[in-house]
C-alpha cells in the first residue's frame, strides 16, 4: 500500500488551512523523541505538489518539508531514489504560450528530479505539448466571457459600457475625467501579470510571469481584433430594450482604450507600437501598471493617462496584498513610483483600500505620494468578487464609502498639495488632484480629447521634441461631479438604477 500526499503550497511557502495541523504534527514528530526515528517505517509514501514555479524561493516548500519530515521517520519514497520525492509544480499559466529556445530550456530542466506541471506532457505525451502551448488560459479566462485574441490578449465589454448604454450612468473616469463609457473598450496586449493581488476580480486565472515568455503577436492585429470584437459585443445591444438608440450609435466608435482589464500591459514588449497605432485611431490610451517594471515607465511613449496600482504604502503590506513575484518588489515598487514623477503627461496613483489590511498607513501613503507627485490619486474601495481559492478577502474587507471618504480627508490633510476635487459614490471612489488643477476657483480635472489627439500627433511628427504636459490638455470638471454636489457623481443626464436582486456583476474596470 503507498500513502500519496497532495499539497499545495500557500502564500509565503506555508501549507493551506486544510494541511496546517497535519503540516505541524508531522514537523513536531520528525524531532519528537518519543516517536522515535522508526516510527514510519514499512510506510511508502509519493509527495504530488501543487506549487509555481515562478516563485522561486516558495516553490513547493510544503511538499518539499512533508517529504523531508516522512524520511526523517523512516518511511520509504516510492517510484524515486531515496530522500527524494517526485514533485510536480501545477502552473496557472498552463495554458501559455512560450517561445521554442525557452521550450527547449525548459525540456532540459525536466529531465531532473523536479519537474514542472507545465513540463509533464513531455514526459507524459509530447504530441500533445504544441496544442496546450497556442491556447493561452482560454479555459479560465473564457468563464469571465473574455474575448480572447491571438495568443496573450483579450478584450471584454465593461459593465459601465453597458450602464451607459442604457443611461444608467458612466463609470467613475467619467466623472472624474469625462471619459464616455459606452465609447470606452476595456482590453489588454498581456494576459499575463507579475502579481497576485488578492483582489484581483480575475481570482488570478491569467497567467503569471516576471519577464514576457511567449509567442509575440503584432499590435495591429491585437488592436484590429481588440476593435472589431468590442463592436460585435456592442451590436448584441441593438433593440435591447432601454437602450438609448444614439449612445448605441455613438458606441460602435471606439474613442477611449482601458488598458486595465487583466495582466500587466507594460510587459508586452510592442507596447509602444499598440500605443502609437491606438492615438493613430483617434482612440485616448488609459494605462495601468502594477509598479513592478521601472525602467518600461521610464521608456513608455506618451499615453493620455498613467496609472500605478498603489495597492499598500510599507514592504509588509504590500507583499501581503498584491503577492508579487519579484524578489526585489519593494525596491521595483519605489523606482517605478520615481518613474512616474519624471513623466510630462497625466498621472495616476490609484489605491485600493481593503479594510483591515492597508487602510491605516496614511502617514506612509503621503510618504509615496511625495515621492512620485502625482497629478491626481483616485481612492476606492476593495469590491469583493465572491469566494476564491486564491484569495482569503471577504466582505468584511470592503469598507463603507463614508469609510473612504473618511480616510480620503485624513489622506488630504497631509497632502498640502492636494484637495478633493471629485466623488463617485457609485464606484465607492474619491479622486484627490494636484491644486494646479483648479484654476480660479474651479477644478479642471477633466481631459480635452480633441486637443490630446493634437498634441501626440504633433509629438509623433516631430520625433519626440515637441513635449507637451497634462495641463496642455485639461478641461473644466462638471458642477455634478465635483465632491459634496448633491449628485455625488452621478450624470444627471442619466437615471441611477437599483438592482432588485442580489445578483453582483463583477465585472468593468
Amino acid at each position: 500500500m503507498i500513502c500519496v500526499f497532495l499539497v499545495a503550497t500557500y502564500t509565503d511557502g506555508q501549507p493551506t488551512e486544510s494541511a496546517e495541523w497535519f503540516c505541524k504534527w508531522l514537523e513536531e514528530a520528525s524531532t519528537d523523541f518519543r516517536y522515535g526515528k522508526t516510527f514510519l517505517k514499512g510506510m511508502r509514501y509519493a509527495v504530488f505538489g501543487l506549487g509555481n514555479s515562478v516563485y522561486v524561493g516558495h516553490y513547493n516548500t510544503v511538499s518539499k518539508n512533508i517529504d523531508k519530515w516522512l524520511w526523517m521517520l523512516s518511511a520509504a519514497t516510492h517510484m524515486c531514489p531515496p530522500k527524494l520525492t517526485a514533485l510536480f509544480g501545477f502552473q496557472e499559466e498552463l495554458m501559455e504560450s512560450s517561445s521554442d529556445a525557452e521550450s527547449s530550456a525548459e525540456e532540459e530542466k525536466s529531465r531532473g528530479s523536479v519537474i514542472d506541471m507545465e513540463d509533464l506532457g513531455n514526459v507524459m505525451n509530447r504530441m500533445k505539448k504544441a496544442k496546450v502551448k497556442t491556447k493561452p488560459c482560454s479555459s479560465t479566462v473564457l468563464t469571465y466571457r473574455y474575448k480572447l485574441i491571438g495568443s496573450h490578449s483579450g478584450v471584454k465589454l465593461c459593465r459601465w459600457t453597458k450602464s451607459m448604454l442604457r443611461g444608467r450612468g458612466g463609470c467613475y473616469k467619467h466623472t472624474f475625467y469625462g471619459i464616455e463609457s459606452h465609447r470606452c473598450m476595456e482590453t489588454t496586449p498581456s494576459l499575463a501579470c507579475a502579481n497576485k493581488c488578492v483582489f484581483c476580480w480575475r481570482h488570478n486565472t491569467n497567467p503569471v510571469g516576471t519577464e514576457w515568455r511567449w509567442k509575440m503577436d503584432p499590435a495591429e492585429k491585437i488592436i484590429q481584433e481588440a476593435v472589431e470584437n468590442h463592436r460585435n459585443m456592442i451590436r448584441q445591444f441593438r433593440g435591447v430594450p432601454g437602450v438609448r438608440p444614439e449612445r448605441f450609435e455613438e458606441g460602435l466608435t471606439v474613442k477611449h482604450c482601458a488598458l486595465s482589464l487583466v495582466g500587466e500591459p507594460i510587459m508586452y514588449p510592442e507596447i509602444h507600437s499598440f500605443l502609437r497605432l491606438l492615438h493613430q485611431q483617434n482612440i485616448s490610451s488609459f494605462l495601468v501598471t502594477n509598479a513592478q517594471f521601472p525602467e518600461e515607465i521610464r521608456s513608455l511613449v506618451p499615453v493620455t493617462q498613467l496609472y500605478v496600482s498603489v495597492d499598500a504604502s510599507t514592504k509588509d503590506s504590500l507583499k501581503k496584498i498584491d503577492r508579487p513575484l519579484f524578489k526585489d518588489f519593494w525596491q521595483r515598487f519605489l523606482d517605478s513610483l520615481r518613474a512616474l514623477g519624471e513623466k510630462q503627461q497625466r498621472t495616476v496613483y490609484r489605491l485600493t483600500l481593503v479594510k483591515a489590511w492597508n487602510v491605516d498607513e496614511l502617514k506612509a501613503y503621503a510618504d509615496l505620494i511625495a515621492l512620485g507627485q502625482p497629478d491626481f490619486i483616485e481612492v476606492k474601495g476593495v469590491t469583493y468578487c465572491g469566494e476564491s481559492s486564491a484569495s482569503s478577502l471577504t466582505m468584511a474587507n470592503v469598507p463603507w464609502h463614508e469609510e473612504v471618504v473618511y480616510f480620503v480627508q485624513q489622506l488630504a490633510n497631509l497632502l498640502p498639495d492636494y484637495e478633493i476635487a471629485c466623488e463617485h459614490e457609485h464606484s465607492n471612489c474619491l479622486l484627490l488632484a494636484h491644486h494646479k488643477f483648479k484654476v480660479d476657483g474651479e477644478w479642471w480635472t477633466w481631459i480635452d480629447y480633441e486637443r490630446f489627439q493634437e498634441l501626440i500627433q504633433e509629438y509623433e511628427e516631430s520625433g519626440g521634441t515637441k513635449s507637451f504636459s497634462a495641463m496642455d490638455y485639461m478641461a473644466k470638471t462638471p458642477s455634478w461631479a465635483i465632491f459634496g454636489a448633491r449628485e455625488r457623481g452621478f450624470d444627471p443626464s442619466d437615471t441611477r438604477f437599483q438592482r432588485k436582486n442580489n445578483t453582483k456583476d463583477i465585472s468593468g474596470c
